[in-house]
């Protein structure tokens, strides 16, 4: 700090660029977490903005999850939405950055930071903040963006025509990791192409899976809700949603899942068991147990099917039992 002062004072341009990284002394501070040097160069006028092969120094401080020195610069009137040729936005780059430089919950603190700033949660370089929430499995940040507007039909690699070239696109082929103090690997900011629909499909299976056993059925819902855009013959997805729906009180829904499983896949007994289930939920007793009924003849032995046939039918018999209302005396 004392060194840095020094040559400050001494006229140092606090804009100078290394010859072998094409950083700036603010990029190399923010990076590492410099805060006193942080606020040193800009009171003696580094430029906020400094452009780099790595982005801006806000891309490098949401690279390396540095907290403390996005909330500096932003206070200087970082550009929440300025995107570098090669990184993206500084959201993007936070999310792409997770887990492999920074746990879930210091990236969900600098994505709020950024949203409080105005970062653009449905950007779309090069993918879409949700799309990358998925693809890195953070659960919390991908319900934090949906809190706050992230709209999960935003197709992602499309450029807005009033994006300048400021705000480019990043470069289609992707580019090479950069040499010395690269903030993200750009092997995995500049991927070529987005992942496979196979491969995305079976990501969002895993995170609703995660989160219906955390018993977030509401968010487990939503991934496989994405996950049937992916593939809406996978009767699994229908199953598991329909399960979603009838833990969150939609019972109508649950039932038109079910109906959708057992179309695809007829002789699968799970799709029968979730009808049955959302029919009971409904109180449609009668109708829950043909359904129950149907499972067993594809699983005579499933006892779990058995009990809930069981549980039908008794049901059926005290509604049966039990004088209406309406009746006369």
């Amino acid at each position: 700090m004392t060194a840095a002062r020094y040559f400050l004072e001494k006229g140092a341009n606090p804009n100078t660029k290394s010859s072998s990284t094409g950083t700036t002394p603010l990029h190399e501070a923010v990076a590492t977490g410099c805060d006193e040097i942080t606020r040193l160069l800009l009171s003696k006028g580094a430029n906020v903005e400094a452009p780099s092969p790595h982005g801006t120094p806000l891309v490098a401080a949401a690279a390396h999850g540095k907290f403390n020195a996005m909330k500096i610069l932003l206070e200087h009137h970082a550009d929440p939405n300025k995107v570098s040729w090669d990184f993206g936005t500084p959201l993007t780059t936070a999310l792409y950055a997770t887990p492999d430089r920074m746990n879930e919950s210091t990236c969900l603190a600098c994505v709020k930071l950024l949203v409080k700033a105005g970062a653009d949660v449905n950007c779309t370089i090069p993918e879409t903040p949700l799309a990358i929430a998925t693809n890195n499995g953070l659960t919390t940040c991908f319900k934090y963006l949906l809190e706050v507007g992230a709209n999960i039909n935003v197709p992602a690699n499309q450029v807005k025509k009033s994006d300048s070239d400021s705000k480019a696109p990043l470069k289609s082929s992707g580019a090479k990791a950069v040499r010395g103090k690269n903030y993200v690997a750009a092997s995995r900011l500049c991927s070529e192409g987005k992942s496979s629909d196979k491969d995305r499909k079976a990501r969002l299976k895993s995170l609703g899976a995660k989160a219906v056993e955390g018993k977030d059925y509401a968010a487990a819902s939503k991934f496989y809700t994405e996950a049937i855009k992916l593939d809406p013959a996978d009767a699994v997805l229908y199953s598991n949603r329909s399960l979603c729906y009838l833990k969150c009180g939609e019972a109508h829904d649950a039932l038109i899942d079910a109906n959708a499983c057992i179309s695809l896949d007829p002789k699968w007994h799970k799709g029968y068991y979730r009808k049955g289930a959302a029919l009971m939920s409904l109180l449609e007793y009668k109708e829950a147990s043909d359904a129950f009924s149907a499972g067993m003849k594809l699983e005579p032995n499933n006892k779990e099917m058995q009990e809930a046939h069981r549980e039908a039918v008794e049901a059926m018999r005290k509604e049966q039992s039990e004088p209406s209302l309406y009746a006369l005396d």
